[in-house]
Formats: structure tokens, C-alpha cells, sequence
């Protein structure tokens, strides 16, 4: 049967009239639902990164080493962790709009209060907060695509959602910057400071906006008629039955996710793309800083570069993987790629641009590849596991982002320069590679019942 690629959102399209229609109901949910989460995304993106570049002038103002910086920066994760898996549950009882909004809510106030911060202990305290409240939001938009998307077409959504967070560092890097030294002094306090409130207090406007226009479910949409509501149905339906044919888990409890060894297999796996993420969220200012930058403007500026080309790596790998039904190399093997890359970069000291380079590879595979694994864990659990499972995932697999931050600032305080942590965090992430490319069922990197298996 002759298939055509669909450059607009499908893994694969057939050339039956059906197979069309079914296209173009997901086309307009894509249209519908994707702008939403990606800006939200994008928010929530920018919470994390801020930080990294708030430091450039806190821990002067404030007297914080890089010790203080690296804990406070990785402390948020631990609050992360314990709450993420009560979020995903309530979600599935009280719904994405109320969930959504309690998060975005809270956060964005909590980030905003961070301007407000004098001590170590109030630091450390406002970031275990921000833990908490943020906590949910991400498993959370990762299981309320799985109620729009079969399979098949999950990889490219999933991708595009993740698109948010390279994105936020193009554009993000410049904002802060710009933030930090054009509102310096303006009302009597530091530029650092407009910056947390500036980025965070949108993010509570953008919590009610959420609200009002996003559905719970395809079902709710007012925007689908009752043959487009049945589409989607008939779709979903049709990969849960392929779900069970290859194996696919049936728990809809916690205590199953808990106890299914491949939870935790998935949840390594996440921590690995998470080590090398934040690594590159908390430590690319001070990575441009260290080969001559010195301008906090100019560095916002330069970190737009590595992070334009992560962004094209997630729209590219995502839509590599969907039309070739392939996720194992092309998770396993770009974060390998990426990885090495990273560390690369300690060893040149030749000047900015071939450090440039190689930061701009180890952008495009680490957020392409670390993007996609997204589209994995839904994938294995199957339906009625997804909620606990991806929550028990996230919520383990996050503690990467505490420990890679954490790690290489202490190393950096220890040693004057964060190699001997970059190295460290190469060879964590490529044991992490070596698992997704020997340690995954088959049916773990299934990509519906339509891919193309070429």
C-alpha cells in the first residue's frame, strides 16, 4: 500500500480516504492543544534555567559559592520527586485544567518570592518550595497527551512539547540577560532580582488562561464533533488493543508501577538524560563565562546559539524516529553523542569557537535524544498504568537533575574548574545509553501499530 510522509504532525499517513480523515481531526488537535502546552512548557523551562543565569550576579551580591549555588539549584528536586507521583494520580480524578491551574498558580509566586531571598537557609527553603509546587507538571502534560495520541503519532507530539525547552534558552538567554543589566538598580533592587519576578509572575496568568481554554479530554473538546470525537476513540482504542497484543502493561495501580522492575529501568534511563539536561540548564553561563565572556548580556546572547541548535535537534530526531518506527538508537545513540561532546569541551582551550561547536553538537543531541525518551515509558506501560507509572518515572529519574548540579558544584568549589564533573557525567550518561540500547523490550520502543519498520 502506498504511504505518504505528513510533514504537519502524523508518524505515517496512508493513502486511504479514512486514514485522511483521521490525519486531519489530529491536525486540528495539534493546532488546538499543542500551542498551549508548549508555552506553558516554555514557562516552566524558563523557571529552571533562570536560575543559572540569576547566579551570574547572586552569588556575588549575596556572598554564595558555588557550593551554595549547586545544592540551592539541585535542591528543588528532591520536593520534585516526593510530590510528582500525588500530582499525576489527582490528575486523573480532578482533572489536567484544575491541576494545571494549582500548578502554574503556586509556582509562579514562588519564583516571583525568589527575588526576595538574603540567605543560604531562605535559598535553600524557597527552592524545596518551588519543588513542590512545581511538582506534577511535567508527568502531568506527558500523560495528558497520551489521552489526544495514539503511539504512532506520540514521538512528534512528545518532541514538540519538548521543543519548550531549548526554545526558552534561545529566547530566555537573551531575556535575562537583558533583564538582569537594563533593570539593575531600577527601584532599588538588583537586576537578578527583576529577574525572577519578571519571568515568574506570567506564568500565574498563564495557569488561568490553561484553565479556561485546554479540555480534560477529547470527549470534553467542544471544538470536535461527535464523527472527529469518535476518530479519535476509534484511534486510541485501536492502540490499546495493540497495547495488550505486544505485551503491554494492564496495572492501573501504583503498587504494580512499584513493583515492575522495568519502572526503575526507565526511571535510570531518565536520570541519565537528566544529568546530562541539567547539566547544560545550570551550567552553560558559566561554561560561555569561563572562555572569555564576561558581559552578563553578551553570555545571554551566546548561550542562545547551543541552545538553537537543541531545538532543531528535537524537531529533527522526533520526526527521524516517528517515520522510521525506530526509538532505540535514536535515544541510546544521541546521548552518547551528545555526552561526549560536552566533556569535549574541557579539553579545548583554543578559543570560543571551537568550544561553540562543540556545545552547539552536544545541545543538539542531548535535547533531541533526552526529548524523545518521552515517547518510551507511555509506550511500555500502556493505558491504565500510565499515571502512576510515569509519575514513579519522572519523579526518580528527576533526581538527575539534583545530582548533576549539585555534584559538579561541589567539584567546581574543590577544584577552580568543573571538568572532572563534566567527565563524571559523561560516563554516568553512557551507561545510561548502553541500557536503552540492551536493556529495553522490544515492545518498550514499539511505535504503533502503523510505523514503518524499514
Amino acid at each position: 500500500m502506498n504511504r505518504t510522509r505528513s510533514l504537519a504532525g502524523a508518524a505515517v499517513i496512508d493513502s486511504s480516504p479514512g486514514r485522511s480523515d483521521e490525519d486531519t481531526v489530529f491536525r486540528k488537535i495539534s493546532l488546538r492543544v499543542m500551542p498551549l502546552v508548549l508555552i506553558a512548557y516554555v514557562f516552566a523551562f524558563l523557571d529552571r534555567i533562570n536560575i543559572g543565569y540569576a547566579q551570574l550576579q547572586m552569588k556575588q551580591d549575596l556572598a554564595f559559592s558555588d557550593a551554595v549555588y549547586g545544592l540551592g539549584a539541585g535542591i528543588f528536586f528532591v520536593t520534585y520527586l516526593l510530590f510528582e507521583v500525588p500530582s499525576n494520580l489527582l490528575l486523573e480524578k480532578i482533572g489536567a485544567r484544575l491541576t494545571f491551574l494549582r500548578i502554574m498558580v503556586l509556582w509562579g509566586l514562588t519564583s516571583a518570592a525568589t527575588a526576595f531571598v538574603s540567605a543560604p537557609w531562605q535559598f535553600y527553603a524557597i527552592r524545596l518550595m518551588l519543588g513542590i509546587f512545581e511538582a506534577g507538571f511535567f508527568p502531568g502534560i506527558i500523560l495528558y497527551l497520551t489521552y489526544w495520541y495514539p503511539s504512532q503519532r506520540r514521538g512528534r507530539v512528545t518532541g514538540l512539547f519538548l521543543f519548550g525547552m531549548p526554545i526558552t534558552g534561545v529566547l530566555g538567554g537573551p531575556l535575562s540577560g537583558m533583564i538582569m543589566s537594563g533593570m539593575e538598580g531600577f527601584g532599588g533592587m538588583h537586576g537578578w532580582q527583576w529577574l525572577f519576578i519578571v519571568e515568574g509572575l506570567p506564568t500565574v496568568l498563564l495557569g488561568f488562561l490553561l484553565y479556561r481554554m485546554l479540555p480534560n479530554k477529547p470527549d470534553d473538546a467542544a471544538w470536535l464533533d461527535d464523527a472527529e470525537k469518535e476518530t479519535v476513540r476509534a484511534a486510541m482504542n485501536a492502540d490499546h488493543k495493540d497495547d495488550a497484543a505486544h505485551g503491554g502493561h494492564g496495572h492501573g495501580k501504583l503498587l504494580a508501577a512499584l513493583t515492575d522492575p522495568m519502572t526503575y529501568v526507565l526511571a535510570f534511563i531518565y536520570f541519565c538524560c537528566a544529568c546530562a539536561v541539567y547539566t547544560m540548564t545550570f551550567w552553560l553561563p558559566t561554561i560561555i563565562k569561563g572562555i572569555g565572556i564576561a558581559n552578563v548580556s553578551t553570555i545571554g546572547w551566546f548561550t542562545a546559539v547551543p541552545y538553537f541548535f537543541g531545538a532543531v535537534g528535537v524537531l529533527v530526531i522526533s520526526r527521524s524516529s516517528d517515520r522510521f518506527g525506530e526509538r532505540r538508537w535514536h535515544v541510546g545513540g544521541t546521548l552518547a553523542i551528545g555526552a561526549i561532546a560536552l566533556a569535549s569541551t574541557s579539553f579545548v582551550h583554543a578559543g570560543i569557537a571551537p568550544v561553540m561547536a562543540l556545545l552547539c553538537v552536544a545541545s543538539f543531541f542531548i535535547f533531541g535524544g533526552g526529548s524523545l525518551f518521552w515517547s518510551i515509558p507511555p509506550t511500555y506501560l500502556g493505558r491504565n498504568a500510565a499515571a502512576a507509572g510515569i509519575a514513579v518515572i519522572s519523579s526518580l529519574g528527576i533526581l538527575g537533575g539534583f545530582v548533576s548540579p549539585t555534584v559538579i558544584g561541589w567539584i567546581k568549589g574543590a577544584t577552580g574548574s568543573i571538568q572532572t564533573g563534566l567527565l563524571a557525567l559523561t560516563a554516568v550518561v553512557l551507561i545510561g545509553c548502553l541500557t536503552v540500547l540492551i536493556g529495553l523490550p522490544r515492545r518498550a520502543l514499539r511505535v504503533g501499530t502503523d510505523a514503518t519498520h524499514s
